[in-house]
């Protein structure tokens, strides 16, 4: 029986998915020749976009999760128009812009790079709670679904348990996931590394759950009807696919099925790529060829869409009519700009934290940017995000009106919701927990700083002053981890990370400030636990402080050519100036004083400004709570930097800084012994 353009649509992807990893001779077909009616049936029918303006911001979004099925999110694209045949002939090749797996680029229609499996659903999660938000200050009429694939690796990665507790505890009937269910991983079957019932799971979650044969057209319209008349749950369609679909062998035999196919190109896996092809309705001769009525099809839905959007474009504009000032709003929401902010009347009480400091900032920002959204993995009032929560709300299954996240513990999905809603854009997200359990974000904040998004990073408990919660939330290593971020290019060629770790309250502002400007890259603020004395200041501290925009400045001068620079960051500076008085009253040493709160901006400036704070011929003496290795690209290797070389113990901080030796008499000894005095 003919198949009908629908069948052949889907076999069409089929078709070129498994040519481009043939062609490369690398890649994961399987799974996407088992996913393709879906993600047919999905754009040609349900997605919303509008063929012509890519980052139409009322469009559906769609986020894949499994990156490696990037040549089935390739091939729908290439029918939409957004690739062209050569690009797919080039997939994973130098300079392609179909890489293994994808990588964010909305005016090709990829909304989230993919790859590390489970992310690309959570960052689903954070794009559906944006929507939400955003509808909820301009009004229904721009709501849209954020739809996602998932696979059997993303099920089973740890981060799906927040991504759907989080999702169905809000009610985000906004946001469906297709569940690619084909039984086949990449080394062995599913049913050998897990028995779960995936459904029972997602329905204690609240999510609305529907199972149907992955591959039969009509079942999946039905179930995206059911997922689109959904209004309190989000949606889970798991649908049985057929890992390989229409692969045969030399013989004729059907290969489907095969655990092989998943990651190898079909020929290698022991299948007929030739044959399959032909199975397919394809010509083995001209693979990357789309069928003339399928090309008909497309362009039909493409000039469909065009009708929707021009109709849904009318009543934006009607409402941008009754409503100027909201429309300017949401203008000024989507193209980042800020509110004008006089950081110098931000008053702190002296010598403060600088986790209070930035308590301080946030409560500032509660009042004045509309489209912040600040997150906490369950320890506001301890990372003093609730600076800001104290202003405003929390998200509740319904109501979206505020502008907080209590996403309970768990980091990982915490950053990669913040990604989400980075990605879909309108808001500014920043995310707060203990600076030691930023090793359960990085994967997430890797992704972020490979895609370019402005999320904030709030970082508290910077260091061993942690005390009595002894090691195991006492950072040692993970500045020198964070900092390595500054030194990794981004595709723009930018460092890939702002990594700020401010010296006292002033510098604290001054470093909110840098982060709510930087708009190109995450940025991480790492702040203290314990109180920090103010650093000395011949004028106003604030203004002196703003010198941190450059990622290191002088502190404190000495009258003639210092004999020695001290330079650290955050809390180490006050310890430095302590040690720096004892140094002058005791041995009449000429002392500067540099604290440098990035290493990453102040690499950034011109070599006259680094030698003019850092000059090559005076030695250096580094003091940090972390890593000796997190100063000595700044000391170089005639300097002496003094840090931890090992973990942290239980005791009140004043008692560990005794212990180890972070107090100004050791500072004093150890320039005294750097010198050889």
């Amino acid at each position: 029986m003919a198949k009908n353009v629908n069948e052949r649509a889907a076999d069409n992807i089929r078709i070129l998915s498994m040519a481009m990893v043939e062609k490369a001779k690398s890649g994961h077909p399987g799974g996407a020749m088992g996913g393709s009616d879906f993600i047919h049936i999905l754009f040609s029918e349900y997605l919303r976009f509008d063929p012509d303006n890519p980052e139409w911001i009322n469009r559906d979004r769609f986020f894949l999760d499994p990156g490696h099925m990037s040549p089935m999110l390739y091939s729908v694209l290439t029918l939409t128009n957004n690739f062209t045949i050569e690009e797919l002939q080039n997939f994973r090749q130098w300079d392609s812009p179909t890489p293994g797996h994808p990588e964010a680029d909305v005016a090709r229609r990829i909304e989230n790079t993919s790859g590390p499996l489970g992310q690309g659903h959570t960052m689903a999660v954070g794009a559906a709670i944006t929507e939400r938000f955003l509808a909820a200050r301009f009004g229904e009429w721009m709501s849209h679904r954020t739809f996602t694939f998932i696979s059997d690796g993303g099920i089973q990665e740890e981060i799906s348990q927040g991504a759907g507790r989080i999702a169905g505890h809000l009610g985000l009937s906004n946001l469906v996931m297709f569940y690619d269910s084909n039984d086949i991983q990449l080394s062995t079957e599913t049913s050998v590394v897990t028995s779960e019932d995936t459904a029972a799971k997602y329905k204690a979650w609240n999510w609305n759950v529907i199972s149907i044969n992955g591959n039969d057209q009509d079942q999946i319209r039905k179930a995206l009807d059911n997922a689109i008349q959904e209004k309190e749950r989000p949606t889970l369609i798991i649908g049985k696919t057929v890992m390989g679909k229409g692969l045969v062998d030399d013989n004729g035999n059907s290969f489907e099925g095969k655990t092989s196919t998943h990651g190898q190109p079909v020929s290698a896996a022991g299948g007929s790529f030739e044959k399959s092809v032909t199975n397919l309705g394809g010509d083995p001769e001209d693979p990357f060829k789309i069928f003339d009525d399928v090309a008909d099809f497309y362009t039909d839905v493409l000039d469909k869409k065009r009708r929707e959007i021009a109709l849904i474009n009318e009543e934006a504009k009607e409402w941008a009519s009754k409503n100027p000032a909201l429309k300017d709003k949401l203008v000024s929401f989507f193209v980042s700009e800020l509110p004008e902010i006089d950081y110098s009347k931000i008053e702190h009480k002296p010598s403060v934290a600088t986790r209070a400091a930035s308590a301080t900032v946030l409560g500032q920002y509660a009042g004045m940017i509309e489209n912040m959204i600040v997150s906490s993995a369950d320890l506001a009032n301890s990372d003093k995000t609730d600076g800001f929560l104290k202003k405003t709300s929390h998200f509740t299954k319904g109501d979206f009106t505020g502008q907080f996240l209590q996403a309970g513990v768990s980091e990982l999905t915490l950053a990669a919701i913040m990604n989400g809603m980075a990605l879909h854009g309108g808001v500014i997200p920043v995310c707060g927990t203990f600076f030691v359990f930023s090793d359960y974000m990085k994967p997430a904040v890797r992704l972020a700083a490979l895609m370019g998004l402005p999320v904030k990073y709030v970082w508290t408990h910077d260091a061993f002053r942690v005390g009595e919660d002894g090691p195991t939330h006492q950072p040692v290593e993970q500045e020198a981890q964070i900092r390595l971020m500054e030194h990794l290019k981004n595709h723009k060629g930018e460092n890939s990370m702002l990594v700020l770790r401010p010296a006292d309250a002033a510098e604290t502002t001054a470093a909110w400030k840098m982060a709510l400007e930087n708009q190109s890259t995450p940025t991480a603020l790492i702040l203290s636990r314990q109180n920090i004395t103010d650093l000395p200041a011949n004028g106003d501290r604030f203004t002196e402080a703003l010198k941190s925009s450059r990622g290191a400045y002088i502190v404190e001068e000495s009258k003639e050519k210092p004999d020695v620079i001290l330079l650290a960051s955050g809390s180490e500076v006050a310890t430095l100036v302590e040690g720096a008085a004892l140094l002058r009253e005791r041995n009449n040493l000429n002392i500067r004083i540099v604290s440098v709160p990035s290493e990453g901006l102040f690499s950034r400036q011109t070599s006259e400004y680094r030698n003019s704070v850092l000059p090559a011929d005076i030695p250096k003496f580094g003091l940090t709570a972390g890593l000796p290795v997190t100063l000595r690209g700044l000391t170089g290797d005639s300097g002496m930097v003094y840090g931890l070389n090992h973990f942290g113990y239980s005791a009140p901080y004043t008692v560990l800084d005794q212990e180890f030796g972070f107090t100004g008499e050791n500072v004093y000894l150890m320039v005294k012994e750097f010198l050889n005095l």
